[in-house]
């Protein structure tokens, strides 16, 4: 007779507190084990890279690290899904898997698909548990605010260790995962011990300057929370980072901060839900009467910007340092999808898997509509042209992100700095740089550009064929705001179309 187990499937929540699943399975007297599955495909997928699992791997270690205290282990398998729980029910008796609810790519909701057509097949009951207030089957955003605040404000859900009785693995039937990453301190590290000392530091110290400092690329890298990664592999809850917010709010006499604060974090999940709801923004513009537009893909420029050679210093020192630590602040990451949709007049498709390679916090319910919307093809929402020259006088005005960045522009005085391409040849010499041959001239000119992405976006959402899809759109994924929620939701700052790195 086959030995009776259950099932605590780990994803994108990688923690042991206020794990409901965890909470589940503890009540259940039947023996568990505890997996984790690094999965080759969606490993090997085109928005996947290694930051994203050696930060999985620090968080897996985080938690066994804790758990060898309790004499419990969570096992990581080097394997897809299906095929390993098929030689799991070959020598046990699954009886149910507990997870929560994933808002994934396209790749994990077609496994989840299969997982949910194995277990009715091998009568496994499988219990799903939502995520930070996503709501799966969501029609309306009516009472959407409501629900989420009841849930951040439920009690949080705590193990009882001693009741979760654990199974054994048996040898060689599943291959464990050889942990390869070797740690890289440039980039934040996973886990939740980790996540907690930055929750501790912003809520008792750096939330002071957290508005101040929001959309400046360099200062916000102190004071903005820096949650974001921990959040998106699920580190810590979000209800545990509100109600530790509230916590502070009543004791902080900076309190507009961190109540600005907690509105971004309804905002996370508000985007994380219109992808719950049409997952399809993966793929395909939100608003179809945009498909007309920008088809094509110059891979020349695309090159460019990929490899910080615009000529644009703000706009490369922006792709270097986010491809080597992982982290943008927001009003950045808005400016580089500005500036590849509309000013290089790129498809958002063609950028939005690099940038997902590139941020340590990629989160596929935030990314993808919040790339949309930047680029446009919501139709709903005001289109935004950032000019990549303003932005860097208003928030790099001394150039010091920029030099830290791109340190062939060292030399270049603050006169010239986000401008190179007009020094004289004799302030070249002095600066010891030839634009053109040490640092690139600008590969499009943005007043043209500009003009250009303006009268055709404008034009198309004024057209028809946008308007009526508006009309769809429109039912499905916002709502009248009411008065509570006007309490909840504060306007954004001017300009914010990518506001969720928290």
């Amino acid at each position: 007779m086959k030995t009776l187990i259950n099932i605590v499937w780990f994803k994108r929540d990688l923690r042991l507190t206020d794990h409901q699943p965890l909470l589940r399975a503890s009540e259940d007297s039947t023996p568990v084990l505890l997996l984790y599955f690094f999965e080759p495909s969606i490993m090997a997928a085109h928005d996947s890279d290694e930051r994203h699992w050696r930060f999985v791997q620090e968080s897996l270690l985080d938690m066994n690290n804790a758990l060898s205290k309790m004499n419990l282990q969570i096992q990581a398998i080097d394997g897809e899904v299906i095929a390993s729980l098929e030689k799991l029910v070959s020598v046990f008796e699954v009886k149910k898997i507990f997870s929560h609810q994933e808002t994934g790519n396209h790749i994990s909701y077609q496994r989840d698909l299969a997982v949910a057509g194995f277990c009715q097949q091998h009568n496994i009951g499988w219990h799903e548990y939502p995520t930070n207030g996503v709501i799966r089957g969501l029609k309306t955003r009516k009472d959407f605010t409501a629900r989420w605040l009841r849930t951040m404000t439920a009690p949080i859900f705590s193990v009882d260790w001693t009741k979760l009785a654990t199974a054994s693995l048996p040898d060689n039937l599943l291959k464990p995962f050889d942990y390869r990453f070797t740690a890289n301190s440039v980039f934040q590290p996973g886990g939740s011990s980790a996540a907690h000392r930055y929750l501790k530091t912003f809520l008792n110290a750096r939330h002071v300057n957290y508005q101040k400092h929001i959309s400046k690329p360099e200062e916000s890298r102190k004071s903005c929370s820096r949650l974001s990664p921990y959040l998106a592999w699920g580190n810590v809850s979000m209800k545990e980072v509100y109600r530790a917010t509230l916590h502070a709010m009543a004791q902080s006499p900076n309190k507009s901060s961190l109540r600005f604060f907690t509105h971004r974090l309804h905002w996370h999940c508000h985007f994380i839900q219109k992808f719950e709801s049409e997952c399809r923004m993966e793929f395909e513009n939100l608003n179809r009467g945009f498909d007309e537009i920008r088809t094509e893909i110059d891979k020349k420029l695309v090159d460019a910007w990929e490899n910080a050679q615009t000529g644009y210093p703000l706009i490369d020192a922006c792709i270097n340092c986010v491809k080597t630590t992982g982290y943008l602040n927001f009003r950045m990451r808005s400016l580089l999808v500005s500036f590849f949709t509309h000013h290089l007049w790129q498809p958002w498709q063609a950028g939005a898997h690099f940038l997902a390679r590139q941020f340590l916090d990629y989160e596929p319910g935030i990314h993808y509509p919040q790339f949309q919307m930047q680029a446009g093809t919501m139709g709903v929402n005001t289109i935004r042209i950032y000019n990549p020259v303003k932005q860097s006088i208003d928030h790099d005005p001394e150039g010091n992100f920029i030099r830290k960045w791109l340190p062939v522009l060292q030399r270049i005085p603050n006169t010239h700095i986000h401008e190179p391409w007009r020094m004289t040849s004799e302030e070249q010499t002095l600066a010891g740089i030839t634009i053109g041959v040490d640092y690139p001239q600008p590969i499009v000119a943005i007043a043209e550009t500009a003009r250009f992405a303006r009268e055709h976006l404008w034009r198309t959402k004024n057209s028809v064929a946008v308007q009526f899809e508006n009309k769809g759109i429109l039912k499905k994924h916002t709502k009248r705001k009411t008065e509570k929620e006007n309490t909840l939701r504060a306007p954004l700052p001017a300009g914010d179309t990518m506001p969720l790195n928290l």
